[in-house]
């Protein structure tokens, strides 16, 4: 995106000046995209609504199938078929479909909604979103009760959550967090690492990627209790029972096991304020030996230089959420050396957009 001092902003504001660049041979294939990605803002609202559509009628595993047609579609989703045609032709646009001979069949694209893991259920969770958005200028003036602050109820650090919303939170996080994992595991090595602690650790899906890859290491998992018998049968079930460890409790509340060589955050540091973070990277400070590893992984903002994922995206959601904060690499780094941390690192990941990691060392 180029720069615009205040004098070339007035001026492409302009209509005439618009008129002129749109006709003349050198400007007008860039007011043509510039025009086509303005419009794309104006419309994305209704892809999104196309696309949770879409995901909802579970198109993508019907046509994962075979082909079909707007009639037997329109059929099987119970939609009729003239209000069928549009969906589908929506979708087509947005690049997810394509048809040929009468049948609707999936794209590339198409397929990773029916493959990527954990995609679909965070683009059926969006509808709790959708919801707090709905009125965004009383959202940005701090003016919505948000309903998503009420789906992830215990980083609050209130009672514990009813045992429903942590199997919903443990499914919807334990499909993504395979790719997390991927990209975190491609980026930075763990082979000298002897035991991993994986504090806020979920169901277990990041620690048991990485026991995979790495089956010398002993793996420890921190979370609440509720949450910690789930990743207990994970574990066992993934053939890591004699090797890993489970320790049930709060990180706000209770210190951390000590014994570890490093401690990995995993979409952990971007649910809390910077209260709760600095005080969370202070116990694993005080849990790591000397020249201990910390590795933090989660979305982050592009700080001075905005990106879509973590701007325009994750730091909506986690403003919905009222308790965290999207934060930059380089504000994550400064938190890191606030609580004692040196050696910070930021391995570049292969997809920016799932996740970013910093590194640090005691």
């Amino acid at each position: 995106m180029q720069l615009t001092s205040g004098w070339l902003s007035r001026l492409v504001a302009s209509r005439s000046f618009q008129s002129w660049a749109a006709r003349f041979p050198l400007t007008r294939g860039a007011v043509k995209r510039e025009g086509e990605a303005l419009f794309d803002l104006v419309a994305g609202f209704c892809h999104s609504q196309v696309l949770y559509t879409v995901v909802t009628l579970d198109l993508p595993g019907r046509l994962l199938k075979a082909p079909a047609s707007v009639e037997v579609l329109a059929e099987e989703a119970g939609v009729p078929p003239e209000r069928m045609v549009v969906l589908l032709r929506a979708a087509a646009a947005l690049g997810l479909l394509t048809s040929k001979k009468g049948l609707y069949r999936l794209t590339r694209r198409g397929a990773a909604l029916a493959g990527v893991p954990g995609l679909k259920e965070m683009i059926l969770h969006h509808d709790v979103l959708y919801r707090d958005l709905a009125d965004p200028v009383a959202f940005f003036r701090g003016e919505t009760e948000t309903e998503l602050a009420g789906v992830w109820p215990y980083v609050f650090g209130d009672e514990a959550a009813p045992p429903e919303v942590i199997e919903r939170y443990s499914a919807l996080m334990e499909g993504s967090q395979a790719l997390v994992a991927e990209d975190v595991l491609r980026a930075i090595s763990l082979k000298d690492v002897e035991c991993l602690m994986d504090v806020g650790g979920g169901t277990g899906a990041f620690l048991i990627a990485a026991g995979k890859a790495n089956p010398a290491t002993t793996l420890w998992l921190v979370d609440l209790p509720e949450v910690a018998e789930l990743a207990s049968v994970r574990l066992a079930a993934a053939g890591m029972e004699g090797r890993s460890s489970v320790f049930g409790g709060s990180f706000l509340d209770d210190a951390l096991p000590g014994g570890a060589d490093a401690v990995s955050l995993v979409r952990v540091l971007y649910d809390h304020d910077d209260d709760t973070v600095r005080v969370l990277l202070g116990k694993v400070h005080d849990a790591l030996p000397p020249e201990g590893r910390l590795i933090i992984a989660e979305p982050m903002s592009g700080g001075d230089a905005p990106e879509r994922a973590g701007d325009a995206y994750f730091a909506l959601y986690t403003m919905a959420m009222r308790t965290g904060k999207t934060r930059s690499s380089a504000e994550i780094a400064e938190l890191c050396r606030e609580a004692g941390f040196d050696g910070i690192e930021m391995p570049r990941p292969r997809r920016p957009f799932v996740t970013r990691i910093v590194t640090a060392v005691r």
